[in-house]
């Protein structure tokens, strides 16, 4: 699948040319994390049918489980009403989560509350 000029266009990028993008189990239907993604990156993700996504920290495309070998193998993209956020419907080929959980959502926000500290 190409991403043409005309879907890039109509895609509703914020202020610094990213889309919020949630990886879903497509079998279980589990969120599995949320990534960002730039016109390259989403182009990438089409071209080898696994998840590139942006990363805002390291300001650089960055494959999902490029060092781990836990990648998200595309199974089907789906983009929100309104063009401000995509849906990737994934086979993951291990855990999601750098802290080796299955998904990056597994605190309930009281845990968080009563320990509120990042991974």
């Amino acid at each position: 699948m190409t991403l043409e000029a005309a879907a890039i266009e109509a895609i509703k990028w914020n202020e610094q040319g990213l889309i919020p993008a949630i990886a879903q189990n497509a079998q279980s239907r589990e969120v599995l994390m949320l990534g960002f993604m730039n016109a390259e990156s989403l182009k990438r993700t089409l071209d080898v049918g696994q998840a590139v996504f942006w990363s805002r920290q390291r300001g650089k495309l960055w494959r999902k489980g490029e060092t781990s070998g836990n990648t998200l193998a595309i199974r089907e993209i789906r983009i929100d009403c309104d063009a401000d956020a995509l849906l990737l419907l994934v086979e993951p080929a291990g855990p999601t989560c750098h802290t080796n959980a299955e998904s990056c959502f597994f605190r309930r926000f009281e845990e968080f509350i009563a320990e509120p500290k990042r991974y």
